[in-house]
């Protein structure tokens, strides 16, 4: 196994410690539960459309593929790619990496992400679902953080698994500085 370079060194000690003191807001279990919730509400209102969801990488892909696996129904999947954050805590400017290959016109289109923080990102993506043509366009998001800086008022998910406090949160998707897209369940660092 090739040894880790200084700096990869202090990020992977710096990860490890991050994980090690962070506060479990949601764990596993209840992540699981949440997703039959949100997968039994999907089946009942879309089970019988032929609907194509769209997951919004990267961070949608975990809850993505967790959900797919629970909808027994005939679907399409494809991807897009539109991000604020680009390895950062902070959002910024929005960038679009890919735009999704199966058009929308008149489909039933569900964007798939892990979380609808502020919604500036999941905001512009619904403006491009309506300009694309989409017969009607739903959201699910695994979590949404409870706060009032909503991009846009009252923008809610029309299936949400979670609700979290005002924490910077990562697991199950979401990323601390790139990194524990893979924590099995909701953390966030202690004392954020």
């Amino acid at each position: 196994m090739p040894k880790l370079l200084p700096d990869e060194q202090d990020s992977l000690s710096s990860m490890r410690d991050l994980m090690n003191n962070a506060d479990c807001l949601i764990d596993q279990s209840q992540v699981e539960q949440a997703l039959d919730r949100m997968a039994a509400d999907i089946t009942a209102s879309l089970g019988d459309k032929l609907p194509v969801f769209y997951c919004v990488m990267n961070g949608g892909l975990i809850t993505t593929g967790h959900l797919l696996t629970r909808l027994g129904f005939p679907l399409e999947v494809d991807y897009l790619h539109a991000t604020r954050y680009r390895g950062d805590t902070r959002g910024g400017e929005l960038f679009w990496r890919v735009s999704p290959e199966i058009p929308m016109a008149g489909r039933h289109v569900v964007i798939v992400d892990d979380i609808l923080d502020e919604g500036t990102t999941l905001a512009a993506i619904l403006d491009y679902c309506h300009q694309a043509g989409a017969a009607s366009i739903s959201t699910a998001v695994l979590v949404d953080k409870r706060h009032d800086r909503k991009a846009v008022a009252g923008l809610k998910a029309d299936y949400c698994g979670l609700e979290v406090a005002d924490r910077y949160v990562f697991g199950f998707g979401m990323d601390y500085k790139g990194y524990w897209r893979n924590a099995p369940g909701i953390f966030a660092p202690r004392g954020q």
